[in-house]
């Protein structure tokens, strides 16, 4: 059967995180997409099991985080704008926040864990269309974080997630790889 070598010691250490935990923590300003192409610039003041209660800019308000597509500090957010490309057809397909589990594009840790050590670039497709190209320097149950270039993270929900693939076109789904196993490919792999 196999495994991926760290896999497990990773998943130990990181998969029940939250960045909504790490931003509660830090008090900072973020910069949360939201379906709808609805932005907001706000601070996480708790972080609750299905919502959020965010300060934005004195008003306050909860939103469920199913509503969030990706985030990131707000101090980087005249860099991330032009990095962010749009597929027309996704786009148009009209597609909105996925609150069933079972009906949600998934990925599995085993697919993300190799990418994220070989530093493979990526392209997460987001619902609306919103094409996050980067390279995954960290990932738990709920978000992956993406590094764009210039070294910027980008946080992806991973509800909110449409594809993934890599440089070569491969599709890295969880309903794809069931029969690829690129994993099995990957240095890490331990037969």
């Amino acid at each position: 059967m196999g495994y991926l070598l760290g896999l497990q010691e990773y998943l130990n250490q990181t998969y029940e995180t939250s960045v909504f935990d790490r931003i509660v923590r830090s008090k900072e300003l973020w910069i949360f997409h939201i379906h709808g192409s609805r932005t907001a610039k706000a601070t996480v003041l708790e972080n609750l099991r299905y919502d959020m209660k965010l300060d934005l800019e004195g008003q306050i308000e909860d939103l469920p985080k199913t509503q969030v597509k990706f985030l990131y500090p707000a101090h980087f957010c005249k860099s991330v704008g032009p990095l962010i490309k749009i597929d027309k057809k996704v786009r148009d397909l009209g597609l909105g926040p996925i609150i069933s589990r079972r009906k949600r594009y998934f990925i599995k840790n085993k697919s993300l864990f190799p990418l994220m050590k070989e530093k493979q670039v990526v392209y997460f497709t987001l619902l609306e269309g919103e094409i996050i190209r980067g390279i995954i320097i960290d990932f738990s149950r709920y978000d992956v974080t993406v590094s764009l270039k210039g070294g910027i993270p980008v946080t992806v929900l991973r509800h909110a997630v449409y594809d993934l693939r890599n440089k070569k076109g491969r599709c890295f789904l969880k309903s794809v790889q069931e029969e690829q196993m690129d994993w099995q490919k990957s240095e890490l792999f331990v037969p």
